[in-house]
C-alpha cells in the first residue's frame, strides 16, 4: 500500500530534519534530490510532516507511526490515503469537528500538552484555544491597497478564487491559493496577516490623516508596516532601517512595486551600545525581532525545535533596541512597539522596562488575538514622550 511507503518516508524525514532551516525549505531540497516522488507523493508526504509537527508536545507516549496517523486525523478536513488504508474508521469520521475528533480519541487533555512553553505565555492568551489553533493551517490574508478594491475583486472572481471580505480592505483566502498568479502583489495587494493589518489602530485617535509627520520604522524588515502606514497616511516623511542589508534590498524592491519613492533607507544596528541617531521623529515604529511564537501555527516545526533560552535572548535584545530607538522620539511624539510573540518576557516585560528606563507614558497595550480566526497573534503597545 502506498500509505506504508508514505509513512516510512515521513519517518525518515522526521529523523533527518534538525530544524536548522524552515521545514518548507528543507522539504523543497529533499524532494529536489529525491526525483522518484511525483507531485501527489510530495503533497501527501509534506502534509504528513506538517501534521506531525503540529502535535507539538502532545501524544508523546505514542509510537511515531501512530503519532503520524493521529496528527493526520486531527489536522485534515478531507479523506486521505493514509487514513483510508490504515485507519478507515477515522477516515469515515474526518468531517467531525476538532473537539469531536479529540473526544473520539479520548484525548481532549492532550491539547494541554501541545505547546511546550505554557509557563512563558502571557496571561492574556487563552492557553487552551491557543493550543487548539496549532492543529489548523492558518489562512492567507491580503490587504487591498487604496483605490484597488474593485480591480482586485474582479480579478479574483474572474480567476474562480474563493475568498471572504473581512472588512473594507482585508481579504481572507485558503492558504494554498496561488494568489500571486492572479494579483499584483505590493502594487494592488499586500500579503499581510489579519492582525498585522490592525497594528496602527492605537494611533488612529492621535494622528491626523493630513499630518506630514516624520516616521522612523526602525526594524523595517521587508517594509510591510511602512507600506501600511503610507497607505493610511500618504503625507508621511518615511525613514526605514534594518540591521541586514539584504533585507533592505528586498524592502526597496517592494517599495518600487508599491510606488513609494520618497523615503530614506539605511542600515542600523540599533541594539549596539554605540548606536546614535542625530535626527528625531514624530513617530517611531519598532516591530522588534522576536521568537515569532504568535505565528508558529504557520511554522509548527518551531514547537519541536525552538529552545526556551532563546526567549531570554530575544527579550534582552528587544530591551537594547527599544531603549536606543526611544531616544529618537520628539517631545509629544509616539513610540509603537510590536511583536508577533505571545511570551510575557518579550511583551509585558519589555513594556515595564521602557516605563522604568525611558521617560515614556504608556497609552495603550493589547494582544491582537488570531488563534480563533486562523490568523497570527500579535502584541502592540503605544507610548508617548
Amino acid at each position: 500500500m502506498r500509505s506504508h511507503s508514505y509513512i516510512n518516508t515521513t519517518k525518515s524525514i522526521i529523523n533527518q530534519y534538525d530544524g536548522s532551516m524552515p521545514l518548507a525549505s528543507w522539504l523543497k531540497q529533499f524532494f529536489k534530490s529525491e526525483k522518484k516522488y511525483g507531485s501527489t507523493d510530495r503533497k501527501q508526504i509534506a502534509h504528513a510532516c506538517y501534521c506531525y509537527y503540529r502535535l507539538g508536545n502532545s501524544f508523546n507516549s505514542n509510537p511515531i507511526d501512530e503519532r503520524i496517523l493521529i496528527a493526520i486525523f486531527l489536522c485534515s478536513s478531507s479523506e486521505n490515503i493514509f487514513l483510508k488504508e490504515l485507519k478507515p474508521e477515522w477516515n469515515q469520521s474526518i468531517l467531525l469537528s476538532l473537539v469531536e475528533k479529540l473526544n473520539l480519541l479520548n484525548a481532549i487533555n492532550e491539547v494541554d500538552q501541545l505547546f511546550p512553553f505554557g509557563a512563558e505565555l502571557s496571561e492574556q492568551v487563552d492557553r487552551h484555544e491557543f493550543n487548539l489553533s496549532f492543529l489548523f493551517q492558518p489562512d492567507l490574508f491580503l490587504r487591498i491597497r487604496p483605490g484597488k478594491k474593485e480591480k482586485v475583486i474582479a480579478q479574483l472572481t474572474e480567476g474562480g478564487v474563493d475568498f471572504k471580505i473581512i472588512n473594507n480592505d482585508c481579504l481572507q483566502l485558503n492558504n494554498q491559493t496561488k494568489a500571486d498568479e492572479i494579483l499584483h502583489f505590493d502594487a494592488d495587494v499586500v500579503v499581510q496577516d489579519l492582525n498585522s493589518q490592525q497594528v496602527l489602530q492605537p494611533l488612529e485617535k492621535f494622528l491626523a490623516d493630513d499630518n506630514p509627520l516624520q516616521l522612523w520604522d526602525c526594524c523595517a524588515a521587508s517594509g510591510g508596516k511602512s507600506i501600511l502606514f503610507h497607505d493610511h497616511y500618504p503625507q508621511v516623511q518615511l525613514s526605514v532601517s534594518d540591521v541586514r542589508e539584504s533585507i533592505l534590498i528586498n524592502l526597496q524592491n517592494r517599495f518600487k512595486r508599491a510606488g513609494i519613492k520618497n523615503y530614506h533607507a539605511f542600515i542600523a544596528d540599533i541594539a549596539s551600545e554605540n548606536f546614535q541617531l542625530k535626527k528625531n521623529f514624530d513617530l517611531v515604529i519598532c516591530d522588534a525581532p522576536c521568537s515569532g511564537s504568535g505565528t508558529w501555527s504557520r511554522t509548527p516545526e518551531q514547537l519541536c525545535f525552538f529552545k526556551k533560552d532563546k526567549i531570554e535572548t530575544y527579550s534582552n535584545l528587544q530591551k537594547r533596541i527599544v531603549i536606543n530607538a526611544a531616544k529618537a522620539i520628539k517631545k509629544n511624539g509616539y513610540f509603537l512597539y510590536i511583536t508577533c510573540s505571545v511570551f510575557k518576557r518579550e511583551n509585558e516585560e519589555v513594556v515595564e522596562f521602557l516605563q522604568k528606563n525611558a521617560s515614556l507614558q504608556l497609552k495603550a497595550m493589547q494582544y491582537l488575538k488570531g488563534y480563533d480566526r486562523k490568523a497570527d497573534t500579535l502584541f502592540t503597545s503605544l507610548f508617548t514622550l
